[in-house]
């Protein structure tokens, strides 16, 4: 029970305040005239600087070096607008922008858009991406823990309300572990990497930056969602306001379509090496990249799969009934309204995708009562 009350004081907070932004200004925002379009469509990003420059986080940045959907809209008289959001405000920044109706849209994580809905505000997931990504725990240099129960008491930064928190708050939870049994840190991921670096915390939950880290020497990884149940991974997908997809569906169309078009292209394995090469701009080195994609079980033309399948449809179900069992929202969020198929469904066909996807139809999986280490289960 003291995991659901620790979590449930900074998320309530993040849903109300959500909540209340979405009544307080959106009844003042500004709205096209009957019959017109907006004069901009704005989608929101994780972003990084690179050489003077924001570079954006996965698909994203895809759709901006192919310059379709910027034309297809400027024909419509529409400016694309894209909003960079550093990596250390993420989700809680994003949710802002949602319910002040400052963005249309934005790729963003599984977990916050959960908390943005049961507080309110109305979102639809309108394009679904791959299969989920990667965290990793990862212990300072030095320390001899192999597991998550070996941590109890030490000092763990974890970036509270982010993606990540989900596969955390399930390791602790597989393990019959609570918050309180360790010093948790709620600091943002460069923080938390420079901390673990110099020794003043003891282990970080990370995404692929645990990577780094191992690779210079300042920590190892102990466990990672590969290991995991596959429902444990955190998603990230693209996520509209409710109330611009009902207003301009003819917009938010072509939006799927270029969502749809950028997973293509990335998926086909002549452009793996691209693909690559983009998401280790910044201070990600390709190897990162590589090991982090290093999974069997992850085909890489799934990895792009904008499908409403089984796999990705119980994901959000799981999602929305573990946070709301845990206490993490106060509200159960209602999957079926979230989840918005129409768009991406209409885009397969548009590009002539129909079948270049198969569902993935993934048995459940019973999740580890004893955290696996490096693959192998500890005894």
């Amino acid at each position: 029970m003291a995991l659901k009350k620790a979590i449930i004081g900074v998320l309530a907070l993040l849903a109300l305040g959500g909540l209340l932004a979405y009544q307080l200004r959106g009844r003042d925002a500004a709205v096209a005239a009957d019959g017109a379009l907006p004069k901009t469509l704005t989608i929101a990003s994780i972003a990084y600087p690179y050489k003077g420059q924001q570079t954006y986080a996965g698909l994203t940045q895809t759709i901006i070096a192919q310059g379709w959907l910027k034309d297809r809209l400027a024909k419509k008289g529409v400016e694309l607008v894209f909003f960079p959001v550093p990596t250390a405000v993420g989700g809680p920044l994003i949710n802002e922008g949602f319910a002040g109706k400052r963005i249309d849209f934005a790729s963003y994580g599984d977990f916050p858009a959960i908390i943005a809905a049961s507080g309110g505000v109305p979102l639809k997931l309108v394009v679904p991406v791959g299969r989920g990504q990667n965290a990793y725990l990862i212990v300072r240099k030095g320390l001899a823990a192999n597991s998550i129960a070996d941590l109890k008491g030490k000092r763990i930064a974890l970036h509270r309300g982010r993606p990540w928190e989900l596969p955390f708050s399930k390791l602790l939870d597989a393990n019959g572990l609570e918050l309180s049994d360790f010093k948790i840190l709620n600091i943002n991921p460069p923080a938390s990497r420079a901390a673990l670096a110099s020794g003043d915390i003891d282990a970080v939950f990370l995404l692929s930056d645990a990577i780094l880290l191992e690779q210079k020497g300042a920590g190892r990884i102990i466990w990672s969602t590969k290991t995991a149940p596959a429902d444990w991974k955190m998603r990230a997908e693209l996520f509209a306001r409710g109330d611009f997809v009902d207003r301009y569906p003819e917009l938010t169309q072509i939006v799927a379509d270029a969502y749809v078009r950028a997973a293509h292209w990335s998926s086909l394995p002549e452009n793996r090496k691209a693909v690559i090469e983009e998401a280790a701009r910044g201070d990600t080195p390709v190897s990162v990249v590589e090991t982090d994609y290093d999974e069997p079980r992850v085909a890489w033309r799934d990895r792009f799969s904008p499908l409403f399948d089984d796999f990705m449809v119980r994901h959000y179900q799981s999602v929305a009934d573990y946070t709301f069992a845990q206490g993490l929202v106060r509200r159960k969020v209602d999957v079926d309204a979230l989840l918005d198929r129409r768009f991406a469904t209409q885009a397969l066909k548009n590009l002539g995708f129909d079948d270049y996807w198969q569902p993935t139809r993934v048995q459940t999986e019973a999740a580890p009562a004893i955290t696996a280490v490096n693959g192998a289960p500890r005894s």
